[in-house]
C-alpha cells in the first residue's frame, strides 16, 4: 500500500505532499524532512529504493522535482517506480513538456488543483487503480472544457 506521495526541488522543499494514513502535522513535518533528507543525498549511481523505518522509498529525478513514494512492504517497488515515471508523463501531456524545463514547474505549483485531480485518478486510498493516459486525463479535460464555456 502507497503510504504518502511527495513532490520535492532540489532545495529540498515539499511542492505536493499527499497522504493516505493519517499523520499529524507535526510528524508530517518531521518525516517529509528526514525523507528528502535520505533521497537528496544520494547519488545519481544509487538504487532509486530505498528501505526507511518501517516502510520503503521509492524516489525518481526529472530535472529539479523529486518525486518521492512511501509504501510498506507488500508493495512491489518496481510498479511503484513505473507509476512515478506515468504520473510524470501524464503531468507532461497535461501541462505540455513541463518536466523539460525549470519555467514549466512553476506551472505545476501554480495548478496543484489539477495536479491532486491527476494523483487521485491515480492512486485511491493508497492503492493504484488506474494508469491509462487517456482515462486519467478525461475527467480534467472534461473540467477545463466546461470551464471554457
Amino acid at each position: 500500500m502507497i503510504k504518502f506521495f511527495l513532490m520535492v526541488n532540489k532545495q529540498g522543499q515539499t511542492r505536493l505532499s499527499k497522504y493516505y494514513e493519517h499523520v499529524d502535522i507535526q510528524r508530517r513535518s518531521a518525516l517529509e524532512a528526514d525523507v528528502i533528507k535520505s533521497c537528496l543525498s544520494r547519488t545519481k549511481e544509487e538504487c532509486s529504493f530505498v528501505e526507511y523505518k518501517d516502510f520503503k522509498l521509492i524516489y525518481r529525478q526529472y530535472v529539479a522535482l523529486f518525486v518521492v513514494v512511501g509504501v510498506d512492504d507488500t508493495e512491489n517497488e518496481l510498479a511503484v517506480y513505473e507509476l512515478v515515471h506515468n504520473f510524470v508523463e501524464v503531468l507532461d501531456k497535461y501541462f505540455s513538456r513541463v518536466f523539460q524545463t525549470l519555467t514549466h514547474n512553476t506551472q505545476i505549483m501554480f495548478n496543484l488543483d489539477k495536479v491532486h485531480i491527476i494523483l487521485d485518478e491515480m492512486i485511491l486510498n493508497g492503492r493504484i487503480v488506474e494508469t491509462n493516459k487517456s482515462r486519467i486525463l478525461a475527467p480534467l479535460l472534461a473540467l477545463d472544457k466546461m470551464a471554457e464555456s
